[in-house]
């Protein structure tokens, strides 16, 4: 039975209502944009690259061009009038914004002056936060996320090469220390000025895998928000790439949040964004918004006719949160039904069913499998629909001029990611790939609609269908 929000959790409700990284069903409808305008960093992880760039790269740190603040300003003003269902300017990076703290704060102030309906979003490592709370709280930036990957020195010193602090390098266990320290501060004195933070957290197979239920509870302990447990993505040319330290696998990603979501509220839903990325999660608009290309575009901010357009996505996210509401509720009242059965317990209805479903955004399965580059995972049963994560791959489709060519290590790599699947939801998806699956024991469901109700459909079509081979056998 469902219990209704305490006054603090609707406020906090309220709070992120728009933000697409700090709410789940957000996402789905609302925008984000990053602007590019820190280039220097002050810490050096083993997994960063930043020279390292193409068009379908898609991972923090990673930006085609860096702006000046005047220039950021502007574009927000050109994208945010093109897509009104933008509610969030962050900036985090290419190097650390607090790094780069006149250009940043230079470009929050002209943000904010120019376009007020924007929520202002800062992602930092922390290094120098405690310097800058004060600011921060006065341009009412209210959403933070710092990176903090150990609470441990002996484990920071494996993540880290060095930090440049205060005037000085360090390196090794002091380095890590200096940057935990601060970064710990940094989140108590934010969550005292009463601002979100959200705690990412790189996880890192065979370093601090095992560590992150720590992190999880000494965040928490300071008042962070959420903690955002990412996967390694281990770029070329790194410490951790010569040294082998590989990504991690979807079901380790999956046990280590589930671990930490004792303490925490986990995120599930991070795409791992450009520090320029532009549009709704899961998509990048970037490329049409170069700054040559902006600085040609008319400015077409209009405040009105925004607040206007995302006050009609306010009533989608409300109508889809109470329609899954009433569903979970059905749900419930059915599970309890089985329960009074056993002989009804048994049946394959009442078993979870992991379901991996394509998206264009809005909540709705709108995406043919061959553009798919991700794919949300949801597991269905009686008691509800729960969310997984994100889950990347190559896109089956890349073009025409390949389309003879052999896909066979795409499909092979998909069906690796989608093993632990029973069904694929998607818009489409040809016979090839569609026969390929089903020998690795994907039943592929095409229709597009709304995610929640087809998530259900398809899960009742699968124990259909095997009810149906069973009756035959």
């Amino acid at each position: 039975m469902q219990t209704s929000c305490t006054a603090k959790e609707q406020e906090m409700e309220e709070r992120i209502a728009r933000h697409p990284c700090f709410s789940e069903e957000a996402h789905h409808y609302f925008a984000r944009m990053h602007v590019a305008v820190a280039p220097a960093c002050n810490i050096q992880c083993n997994y960063c690259n930043r020279k390292f760039d193409c068009v379908n790269e898609s991972r923090p740190g990673v930006v085609s061009e860096v702006l000046k603040p005047e220039e950021a300003v502007q574009k927000v003003l050109v994208v945010a009038g093109e897509i009104l269902q933008m509610s969030v300017v962050g900036i985090a990076g290419p190097g650390d914004p607090l790094a780069n703290p006149q250009k940043t704060f230079a470009t929050f102030k002209g943000v904010a002056e120019n376009a007020p309906d924007l929520k202002l979003c800062l992602s930092t490592n922390g290094l120098r936060l405690p310097e800058f709370v004060e600011q921060i709280a006065a341009l009412e930036i209210d959403h933070v996320t710092i990176t903090i990957n150990a609470v441990n020195p002996a484990i920071g010193s494996r993540i880290y090469s060095w930090i440049f602090h205060q005037g000085k390098k360090y390196s090794g266990r002091k380095a890590a220390e200096i940057l935990i320290s601060q970064q710990l501060k940094g989140l108590e004195y934010l969550t005292k000025k009463g601002i979100l933070v959200k705690v990412n957290s790189v996880l890192i197979p065979g370093v601090n895998d095992r560590h992150l239920e720590e992190v999880a509870a000494a965040v928490r302990q300071r008042g962070a928000f959420m903690h955002n447990i990412m996967p390694l993505i281990v770029a070329p040319d790194t410490e951790f790439s010569r040294n082998g330290v590989r990504n991690p696998t979807s079901e380790e990603i999956e046990v280590i949040r589930q671990k930490s979501s004792a303490s925490l509220k986990v995120m599930k839903h991070c795409r791992q964004c450009r520090a320029d990325a532009v549009g709704l999660l899961g998509e990048d608009r970037s490329a049409e918004f170069t700054k040559d290309k902006v600085m040609k575009m008319p400015m077409k901010y209009d405040q009105q006719a925004r607040k206007a357009f995302q006050e009609k996505l306010d009533a989608k996210v409300g109508k889809r949160r109470n329609a899954c509401q009433l569903m979970a509720e059905k749900h419930a009242e059915k599970l309890r039904a089985h329960e009074t059965s056993a002989q009804s317990s048994k049946k394959t209805a009442a078993v979870a069913i992991r379901i991996a479903a394509t998206t264009r955004g809005s909540a709705k399965v709108n995406l043919h499998f061959g553009h798919a580059k991700e794919f949300l995972i949801f597991d269905c049963s009686d008691s509800g629909i729960q969310f997984v994560g994100i889950r990347k791959v190559q896109s089956y489709c890349v073009g025409k001029l390949n389309c003879g060519s052999n896909k066979q290590p795409i499909l092979a790599e998909t069906s690796e990611v989608l093993k632990d699947c029973q069904i694929l939801l998607c818009s489409g998806i040809g016979d090839v790939p569609k026969e390929y699956l089903l020998k690795k024991g994907i039943v592929t469901y095409v229709k597009s609609g709304d995610i929640e109700e087809l998530l259900v459909e398809s899960r009742k079509y699968y124990a259909y269908m095997n009810e149906s081979q069973s009756a035959l056998v």
